[in-house]
């Protein structure tokens, strides 16, 4: 079960980050075409990536539009209620969906957040960078000091 632990009552979280090679805003159902393409585009690579090894997550089969949007509103939902904070990865400029963060409580023991990141194989090479921006963002901004990073 979730508390309000997970971040203090009168915090305010983050709601945009921009480097100059991505721009994170909250995932909503707004981005639902542009999220669905960029997972299905890069299922291979996602289950590569640290953070996604049991291969559940794409699902091999993919998900019709539909399926998307309720998970898309179901994280929105988490962000409102302050129960977890998934970001959508843009590019800079024409802002096209590249990948996605998630925030959420941790299940490991010792660790404040757990923090799963994934972007398009088009884009692998900000894999790396993303990580270490996330790593950098949480300390400077968030109320989070000991990260599970997934095997990063």
């Amino acid at each position: 079960m979730v508390t309000q632990a997970f971040i203090p009552a009168d915090f305010d979280p983050p709601v945009l980050l921009v480097t100059d090679r991505f721009r994170l805003e909250p995932l909503g159902p707004q981005h639902n075409e542009a999220d669905l393409a960029a997972w299905a585009s890069s299922m291979e690579h996602i289950r590569s990536t640290p953070g996604y090894p049991d291969g559940s997550w794409p699902p091999p089969e993919g998900y019709p539009l539909e399926r998307n949007l309720r998970d898309l509103t179901r994280h929105a939902a988490d962000f409102e209620a302050r129960q977890g904070f998934t970001f959508t990865v843009l590019s800079p400029g024409e802002g096209d969906v590249i990948g996605c963060v998630y925030l959420y409580p941790p299940e490991k023991e010792g660790c404040d957040v757990t923090v799963q990141s994934w972007v398009r194989a088009s884009h692998a090479g900000l894999d790396g960078p993303l990580a270490d921006a996330l790593v950098d963002w949480i300390a400077e901004d968030w109320p989070w000091e000991r990260l599970d990073r997934c095997g990063r």
